[in-house]
């Protein structure tokens, strides 16, 4: 039996998408107009964040490679026989091309199906490994690649007002995400129930929301005593005790749009030391968020939260950036790296970008104040000043939880 290399499932019928037509087709004009400029004759999007952002089909990837072909003519994805109908259901394009696995290399027969084997081809150089460009380069051996990655970047920092409306949507679901794991803190409660109630809560939300949407990825991290020294620790078993220095940080999801809330907490007291080091912390947040306005620097508002921390004699613990731009990312893709708010970034920041402040020291164990010091809120850039779209509450007044 000869099994295909190549088919079409087109199982059902197309689902409601996250945004309008009108979205889509402003965001594939302004990638072929793009591609017209730099005389691009075909893109292939391999990242989660960009056929995502251009097709509305966020994949599974399990170990095997998707695809987004972009011509002035088509808008076509790849993706894998696992999937079956999904991906097409999903797209905003022409159609969906799917390879099965019955022979190795399937896919790239896939990409040599819809992109000629001549001209400039656009590929996300920050995406696509070596061995994956090897094949690229065997599948179609006369055509130029030249990296889309940089300049595709540039046009996801600007957002919609549709992209805003999900953005202050997601911002809110995680308000509710943080309210359920303030409720779940109690002595001798594991990190893992405080975080699962969380996430419980911001998915029966995002549900709630957006009833005709895919819910996945949507996460909470909860971090407590020694465990709050990283950003992105895992959560444990650890139970919490009372005068635990708390972070919780409360993740919503939609359609792969991530929002963040993340805030410093502490349970039944907090220490002296632990309460001068927050409130520098405090102080540095409301500084950033006075900062963030059109025409600021993201190096310059850097150097300028800098000076606060240097003033306590506590910028060598500071650990990250001051915060990043929001839109298409997960703790595992995507990731507008042009719009972060660190001394090597000078990005002046324009209307309708996207951006969170989130400074964050940490003192190691054995220190007076030991722990982890971060908060969080989510800005859009107007006009002439900032909107912060995040409502929980931050700092001493508010996040000593009783016993």
């Amino acid at each position: 039996m000869t099994l295909q290399n190549l088919i079409r499932i087109e199982n059902g019928e197309k689902v409601k998408h996250t945004f309008s037509d009108d979205e889509y087709a402003r965001r594939q004009h302004a990638l072929r107009d793009l591609m017209a400029r730099d005389n691009i004759d075909a893109a292939l999007f391999t990242s989660y964040h960009n056929i995502n952002y251009y097709a509305d089909f966020l994949y599974c990837s399990f170990g095997r490679k998707y695809g987004l072909v972009v011509t002035q003519q088509k808008v076509v994805s790849i993706s894998a026989n696992i999937d079956g109908g999904q991906p097409w259901r999903r797209t905003v394009g022409d159609y969906n091309v799917v390879y099965t696995d019955w022979q190795r290399d399937n896919y790239f027969r896939a990409i040599q199906s819809e992109i000629d084997n001549r001209g400039r081809v656009g590929i996300e150089f920050d995406h696509v490994p070596v061995d994956v460009l090897d094949k690229l380069k065997a599948a179609l051996p006369d055509v130029e690649f030249v990296d889309i990655g940089a300049q595709t970047m540039r046009l996801r920092m600007f957002k919609s007002a549709e992209e805003i409306a999900v953005i202050r949507h997601g911002a809110n679901v995680c308000d509710v995400g943080g309210a359920a794991l303030r409720a779940a803190v109690k002595e001798g409660v594991p990190e893992h129930e405080v975080a699962l109630a969380s996430t419980q809560a911001m998915v029966r939300e995002i549900a709630r929301r957006f009833p005709d949407s895919e819910l996945m990825d949507t996460w909470t991290w909860f971090q407590s005593g020694i465990n709050t020294d990283g950003a992105h620790n895992p959560v444990t078993t650890r139970k919490v005790e009372k005068g635990d220095i708390l972070s919780l940080n409360c993740f919503s999801m939609i359609a792969g749009y991530y929002t963040a809330l993340e805030r410093t907490m502490f349970f039944d007291h907090c220490s002296d030391a632990h309460l001068r080091l927050w409130k520098v912390n405090v102080e540095v947040h409301e500084a950033g968020l006075a900062l963030i306005k059109p025409g600021a620097r993201c190096s310059d508002i850097a150097h300028e939260l800098n000076r606060i921390y240097a003033e306590y004699d506590l910028l060598q613990y500071r650990t990250f950036g001051y915060g990043h731009s929001f839109g298409v990312l997960s703790h595992y893709y995507g990731r507008e790296a042009g719009l972060e708010l660190r001394e090597d970034i000078d990005t002046v920041l324009e209307a309708n970008m996207v951006v969170s402040m989130e400074p964050m020291i940490m003192l190691p164990e054995g220190m007076p104040g030991a722990g982890g010091y971060r908060e969080h809120d989510i800005l859009v850039v107007g006009e002439k000043g900032a909107t912060n779209i995040t409502g929980f509450p931050y700092g001493p007044e508010h996040n000593i939880i009783a016993a």
